[in-house]
């Protein structure tokens, strides 16, 4: 709720008396400097009031972090861990999300499920060498990706390639900037009754069962045998 006129005075003639004592005691004892000192604190007050003591200005605040997260997904590399959260060290792969349907993004049906694909989207996962936690959002029966990503991300390992890849998307509460993962199957394992935060987690399932997540219909659609 904003403040309204009168209850902005009643604030100001509320902080009148501690203002007065920071005046003498830090802003010197001429009447002059005195005055100034408060006239400007007054001011200071009524800008942090227009600004931040009023709905919209909130919202739009909202908004913009809202938006810097989205823009701050990166995929980040699996055979590495990660040194500036928030920023893969190796190959930013963000503009490679829906072209050519790399890391998942591809909406081919996967139907029917090849018995080589040992996890499903929604289980719970954790990363066997790196220990963050994430839920699986989509799988490839084989990597899909940029093959210069391949190559630097998979380096020696290069029969992660041939065997489903997973897309992850990581808890906050281990790597704080919100990320996703592309994962080779060998490197994850299930883990049970463990919830995930991620701003974006909304956008692919509907709730948590305690033991996996639900996919909502339009991420059912494309893996049906999940």
């Amino acid at each position: 709720m904003p403040l309204n006129r009168d209850h902005a005075q009643f604030l100001v003639l509320f902080l009148c008396v501690p203002i007065q004592y920071l005046a003498v005691e830090y802003m010197g004892s001429n009447e002059v400097s005195r005055t100034y000192a408060i006239s400007q604190m007054v001011t200071q007050f009524k800008e942090v009031q227009t600004q931040w003591l009023r709905v919209e200005p909130w919202k739009k605040w909202c908004l913009q972090m809202v938006l810097k997260l989205r823009e701050g997904r990166h995929f980040v590399d699996d055979g590495q861990e990660v040194h500036d959260m928030g920023e893969s060290p190796a190959f930013e792969v963000l503009k490679y999300r829906e072209k050519d349907g790399y890391f998942s993004q591809s909406a081919e049906v996967r139907n029917p499920k090849s018995p080589h694909v040992k996890y499903r989207v929604g289980q719970v996962v954790k990363h066997k060498l790196w220990g963050y936690h994430g839920v699986i959002v989509g799988w490839d029966e084989t990597a899909r990706a940029p093959e210069s990503w391949i190559k630097q991300m998979h380096g020696d390992n290069a029969h992660w390639r041939t065997q489903p890849n997973y897309h992850i998307l990581v808890d906050t509460r281990d790597r704080p900037a919100p990320q996703f993962t592309y994962v080779p199957q060998e490197n994850l394992e299930i883990v049970k009754q463990v919830k995930i935060l991620h701003p974006s987690i909304e956008e692919y399932f509907e709730s948590f069962d305690g033991s996996q997540y639900l996919a909502r219909p339009w991420l059912k659609g494309v893996y049906p045998k999940d």
